[in-house]
């Protein structure tokens, strides 16, 4: 998870230098939602799966998926609708849809599955965990 979120990040660093380059900044809704809901969400995501091995499973899967479909859908039919392609619209709300529910995923996934004393217990060497 931790890969595909320096992907976004990469994506949205580039995009932003592209617009500062041309001062165009037509696209700035696309580069700010793809270091928010890619970068930021999905590094946020792989950090707390890293740390919660249990959280990682059937739940975290299907969060991973919902939000790796959702975004590339949502922000290029943003990118196509601001580019003047406004028959690609319908991919924003189609998109948005699904990282919502990956959202609330992630959400009833933190509730059911990150505890972080019966996690300790299962796993001591968690207590010590670092990611590398």
């Amino acid at each position: 998870m931790l890969q595909i979120a320096s992907f976004y990040f990469l994506i949205g660093v580039v995009m932003g230098m592209g617009m500062s380059m041309t001062e165009s900044y037509g696209l700035s809704p696309v580069h700010v939602h793809l270091n928010l809901i890619g970068w930021v969400s999905m590094a946020i995501g792989g950090l707390v799966y890293d740390r919660f091995p249990s959280a990682a499973r059937t739940l975290g899967k299907v969060h991973f998926w919902m939000h790796n479909v959702g975004v590339p859908l949502m922000m290029g039919g943003l990118a196509a609708y601001i580019l003047g392609f406004a028959a690609l619209a319908p991919l924003i709300p189609v998109g948005g849809i699904l990282i919502v529910l990956g959202t609330l995923v992630f959400f009833i996934n933190m509730v059911k599955n990150v505890h972080t004393v019966k996690e300790v217990q299962a796993d001591p060497s968690a207590a010590n965990h670092t990611v590398g």
